[in-house]
């Protein structure tokens, strides 16, 4: 799985790079302190899960997920922020997040979406690898 990381604390993207890197299944795929140069590099690298703060130069994380969610609808993306209230979860949810973390109360629960998409990622693989029999007729034989 390829994470793309973009929050203005260096301190807070340090914080996910290392959760994100004790997977040896995930490959981070860039790490921003920006709104621009994330957006830029979601575009590009196509990531499968994009962990966004919401206040950023630049854009904010929510614009950047609007902006993505013109052109990939499937791409997870994460809005992590410590603007928790029900304003802000809101408006990222009708955006189109698939998670919405504080980071005073949900930092634990990243690794657990994590997991979740990894668990995911296996499951899809197993179910495309799975072949059809050949000795099944295409058609009815009389």
């Amino acid at each position: 799985m390829r994470v793309l990381l973009a929050d203005d604390s260096e301190l807070i993207r340090k914080r996910l790079e290392n959760i994100v890197c004790a997977y040896k299944q995930v490959d981070l795929v860039g790490s921003y302190g920006n709104g621009s140069a994330a957006l830029k590099a979601l575009k590009t690298l196509k990531p499968d899960l994009a962990i966004l703060d919401i206040q950023m130069p630049g854009y904010t994380g929510i614009e950047v997920l609007h902006e993505i969610r013109k052109e990939n609808k499937t791409m997870k993306i994460a809005i992590l922020t410590l603007y928790s209230n029900g304003f802000y979860r809101s408006i990222s949810f009708k955006e189109g997040a698939d998670y919405f973390f504080s980071k005073a109360d949900d930092f634990q629960n990243i690794p657990i979406v994590i997991e979740e998409l990894l668990s995911n990622e296996k499951k899809e693989k197993r179910a495309s690898t799975k072949k059809k029999p050949d000795n099944i007729p295409l058609t009815k034989q009389k």
